[in-house]
């Protein structure tokens, strides 16, 4: 299943209307299994799926190390690849039920069918004491960024999410039609890479929210940037936990919500 679909609209303008044909991001549900227990149904842009499980899995607490996680393979029998399973290494075990969601995770949710907010409350691991970031590489971020989406470019829908190192180099970069499976997918690309993923930055298309503060602190990251503002409960948690949050990236200025001693000068 591709990440664009092809759809005949009609178009308004200055010299009236015309149907044309438009590239939408494709959206679709995936279900994702622990072992053959169905535990949710995530609505994401397909491609990149084993990156999005990976992270799925880790900024959820479902497993705390990517090595807990023997393999992740979509269940056979299926032609759309739509549904997958995680398969969990020997001697690891995971009650499902404890995470199981009643309810599906659409695109724009990060917590849907959470019992509680006590379910969001996951043990996150103490943050590394850097990076230390300066200004200009921090305001730099978000055009690198923009330049590497490509199905943005094609679509405009697209929410993205990238991880740089401390001297603002891309590590990785994920879009998606939702912010919080670009963030799994981001963190299960990098996670598939090296564990623990270590002093970087984490910066998100849009707002940073208390969910996506979360899901860095539990995979490890301590640094979370945002073009757009931060919500207060995603500054009252990275305080809390120790993180940095800096939103509102724009070309000559920016907000640091928490963490300042990470942002040089």
């Amino acid at each position: 299943m591709s990440e664009t679909t092809d759809r005949e609209i009609i178009r308004y303008g200055p010299d009236g209307k015309a149907p044309v044909v438009d590239r939408l991001v494709t959206e679709a549900p995936l279900e994702m299994r622990l072992g053959d227990t169905p535990l949710a149904v995530i609505m994401r842009t397909p491609g990149h799926d084993e990156d999005l499980l990976r992270g799925f899995a880790l900024t959820e607490g479902i497993v705390l190390d990517p090595g807990e996680v023997a393999a992740i393979r979509p269940v056979p029998g299926d032609p759309e690849h739509n549904r997958w399973e995680i398969v969990l290494a020997d001697g690891v075990t995971v009650d499902p039920e404890q995470f199981r969601r009643n309810l599906y995770t659409s695109s724009s949710c990060g917590v849907c069918g959470k019992a509680s907010i006590d379910a969001l409350k996951v043990a996150a691991p103490p943050p590394p004491p850097g990076p230390i970031v300066d200004a200009a590489t921090l305001l730099a971020l978000p055009g690198r960024m923009r330049s590497a989406q490509s199905t943005f470019e094609l679509t405009g829908g697209q929410h993205a999410a990238a991880i740089f190192d401390a001297a603002g180099a891309l590590l990785a970069l994920r879009e998606d039609v939702g912010r919080h499976n670009a963030v799994d997918k981001v963190i299960g690309r990098l996670a598939g890479l090296r564990w623990p993923i270590g002093e970087v930055v984490l910066l998100v298309s849009g707002r940073v929210s208390f969910e996506i503060v979360q899901k860095a602190a539990v995979a490890g990251i301590p640094m979370v940037g945002g073009v757009s503002a931060a919500s207060s409960l995603a500054a009252e948690l990275a305080g809390e936990l120790g993180l940095t949050v800096v939103g509102f990236l724009r070309t000559a200025s920016f907000n640091v919500y928490a963490g300042r001693e990470r942002v040089a000068g």
